[in-house]
């Protein structure tokens, strides 16, 4: 029911504000409506901060305890099948991307200048050393610091084993401890998420009060031809879903509408991470598991944003008529799948991935400033799909280790009347 009411509010905030930032749009300059946008982002800050000081704390002890509580073949079994798994989805994700711009050809026809100039956006730090390089902490307090995900899932890791190599010594002291915390920061999640709709309602108020509602018309074949990859890709999603977990996936799309709406509004997969733990605990999935996986997950595997990748960057060369064989197009899915896996974390990571790509194959960096204007937009989707991909990928992970249990249902109003009249009769 708790579940059912953040969904309801988050909906309502969600409407709330395109009501709010369509009136502010037309009824004030584009000075004030800026200004305006400014005092509404304040909620969203607030909330994503508050976000923030719960995930260090909440991946550091629930993948700890879970790492600690296994024996090390089990956490390496589970680790190769979960990579597995983010191989597979982002390959996919891909080709969905690469054969939709082929097919539905969204840039065909625009036949654009060449630019000069580049889009701004940061690209140095995607190559391969700086990225196996940083996956590494320097500190372990400094990534907790900056929430650096992945650098808290390696400590973690190596700190699990370690307690499970000399658990038999100090046997229950420092994990009970590390458990209590975990619980806590659950608890502390839901009483965040009681701010969720306001943080909803400020992101989105934010952008349509300074882009309003005609940037999606602008845009409406590129976007268009998006919705239908993105489309594709969640019927493979819950296609592959189904095959392991039957009728069960529909449950798991009904548990996981609050976490997906929430990172739909805000476009941040890190507001919805917490809530999306919470519900994969109440569907079943074992804690260990989902402490492991689904870290993990957000640095390996966001599906939509490398599906999204692969089709800007054909969009761009289609916008300035610049052909691409089948086997360049290739090479560039081949180059997306490495530099992909670094991007969590980054600031406009898909675009930032693109933006570095493109000049590898003689594409003007400066053509992402053709999409940054409805990129927020974009960013909404791919953020939505890639809680929904990754809460598939972990549940699917728990069916293939047994370790997934049966969901917790609420009971139904009948049931609850039956449990009443049963009993006032022995009353």
């Amino acid at each position: 029911m708790k579940s059912n009411k953040i969904t309801m509010w988050v909906g309502i905030a969600l409407i709330l504000g395109i009501v709010v930032g369509f009136l502010c749009h037309n009824s004030l300059d584009a000075a004030s409506a800026k200004n305006v946008a400014a005092n509404f982002s304040i909620l969203t800050d607030v909330f994503l901060r508050m976000i923030k000081m719960i995930i260090g704390p909440l991946v550091f002890s629930t993948l700890v305890v879970g790492i600690a509580s296994s024996d090390t073949k089990s956490v390496g079994r589970v680790g190769a099948k979960a990579m597995v798994w983010f191989i597979v989805a982002s390959l996919v994700s891909l080709l969905i991307g690469m054969f939709y711009a082929n097919v539905l050809q969204p840039g065909v026809g625009y036949n654009l200048p060449m630019p000069t100039g580049t889009s701004g956006l940061k690209t140095n730090a995607l190559n391969l050393h700086d990225f196996i390089s940083h996956m590494f902490p320097k500190s372990f307090f400094e990534a907790m610091t900056n929430n650096e995900m992945l650098q808290i899932v390696v400590f973690s890791l190596f700190f699990g084993i370690s307690m499970a190599q000399l658990k038999n010594r100090f046997p229950t002291t420092l994990l009970k401890m590390l458990d209590d915390v975990a619980h806590t920061m659950l608890k502390l999640t839901g009483i965040v998420m009681a701010f969720a709709p306001l943080g909803v309602f400020g992101a989105v108020a934010s952008t349509i009060s300074t882009q309003g509602l005609g940037v999606l018309i602008i845009y409406a074949r590129f976007l268009g031809a998006f919705l239908v990859a993105i489309a594709t890709l969640w019927v493979f999603l819950l296609g592959i879903g189904y095959m392991y977990l039957g009728r069960d996936i529909f449950a798991l799309m009904k548990k996981i509408r609050a976490p997906m709406m929430l990172g739909f509004a805000t476009a941040s997969s890190e507001a919805a991470f917490p809530k999306v733990l919470e519900q994969l605990d109440a569907f079943g999935v074992d804690s260990k598991i989902s402490g492991f996986v689904l870290p993990l997950g957000y640095s390996f595997n966001l599906a939509a944003s490398v599906m999204y990748a692969s089709f800007a960057a054909l969009f761009i060369s289609q916008v300035y008529n610049v052909p691409m064989s089948l086997g360049s197009q290739l090479t560039m899915l081949l180059v997306l799948m490495v530099t992909s896996k670094g991007i969590a974390g980054v600031p406009r990571a898909s675009l930032v991935v693109v933006a570095a790509v493109l000049p590898m194959f003689h594409l003007p960096e400066a053509g992402i400033l053709l999409i940054l204007g409805i990129d927020q937009f974009l960013d909404m989707i791919r953020t939505a799909t890639n809680v929904m991909a990754n809460s598939i990928a972990t549940t699917t992970v728990a069916k293939m280790e047994n370790m997934l249990n049966a969901p917790q249902t609420e009971p139904s109003t009948a049931a609850v009347e039956t449990e009443g009249q049963l009993a006032n009769q022995e009353a």
